[in-house]
């Protein structure tokens, strides 16, 4: 299996680079600079990136990016998707300038979701500096954040990020849609080479966008309120209110981003010990708020 170490950036594509400019600096926080390939660089630590934004003709996820420690680890990740015969093509010059890092391997899991492993980032130490006055996210040795990605296939896709990717299973939460009669729809949250509870979740049905959503983290409640006002000012659209989740004790709210994935935009997650883990079901989403009806109801109208 591959060692992963966590999140290391995501990677969108949009029709509107200039909303996803107003939405990365005056609703996220976070530095928006242009890339060399014509799109957009979100910068929220002292990495060049941790959002890539890719001009294209569709509104949605491309990749997920994954970080392992070295040319060694990096050489047994090609080792085990060979092994398990996954097909995968290595990043050429071009790729790896643009992604900022020195070796890039990518490849699909069962449900279509693509991955990229890479090693080595080009650290320029330019600093943070939120345009609104973010002091910081909370990213470092656990990654950015995590990422939640549709699987239909979800039997061969849980297997393959455990097999395969070397993800461990964290918890459990078999969803079951208001309304409905024996529909069970499971999501299971998957962690790596670090504590943040999951760096990975999969979601038992398609989305459009490519992603539910992807999470980013800040220091406190204050300046998760922020945002709130943020979003609300600038006419964005919110997907959950404001609540604290039941698995990983995250304090947040969910809104719309330009490329019609969601963004979670939390506070307090736990960050575990995996020797004193018990891995159970939940049954609760969480512990208070988050009405998530909004976004429910888009995900299970059918699509014309």
């Amino acid at each position: 299996m591959m060692d992963i170490r966590g999140l290391a950036y995501v990677v969108a594509e949009s029709t509107d680079l200039p909303a996803w400019r107003r939405y990365g600096q005056d609703v996220l926080g976070m530095m928006v600079q242009d890339s060399p390939a014509e799109g957009l660089r979100l910068k929220m630590d002292e990495r060049q990136f941790r959002i890539a934004v890719e001009p294209g003709a569709r509104d949605a996820y491309v990749a997920s990016g994954w970080e392992v420690q070295g040319p060694e680890a990096f050489q047994s990740a090609l080792a085990v998707l060979e092994q398990h015969d996954v097909a995968h093509r290595l990043g050429d010059a071009a790729l790896c300038a643009q992604r900022c890092v020195q070796q890039l391997v990518h490849f699909t899991d069962p449900s279509g979701n693509r991955h990229e492993v890479v090693w080595g980032f080009q650290s320029d130490f330019s600093r943070f500096a939120s345009p609104v006055g973010v002091p910081r996210f909370v990213t470092g040795d656990i990654g950015m954040g995590h990422t939640v990605l549709p699987a239909p296939a979800f039997a061969e896709t849980a297997s393959f990020v455990q097999n395969v990717m070397g993800f461990g299973l964290s918890d459990l939460f078999n969803f079951r849609p208001p309304g409905t009669d024996g529909v069970v729809l499971p999501i299971h949250f998957f962690h790596c080479g670090n504590g943040r509870h999951h760096s990975l979740a999969l979601a038992g049905f398609p989305v459009e966008s490519g992603c539910v959503h992807v999470m980013v983290e800040v220091d406190d409640v204050p300046e998760v309120g922020r945002a709130l006002d943020r979003m609300l000012s600038h006419g964005v659209v919110q997907t959950a209110t404001l609540g604290q989740h039941t698995n990983d004790r995250m304090i947040s709210f969910y809104m719309r981003s330009p490329s019609n994935f969601d963004v979670e935009y939390g506070c307090g997650g736990a960050v575990v010990d995996w020797r004193e883990h018990l891995v159970h079901e939940f049954t609760r989403v969480s512990l208070w708020g988050h009405d998530f009806s909004v976004s429910q109801k888009v995900l299970l109208e059918p699509k014309g």
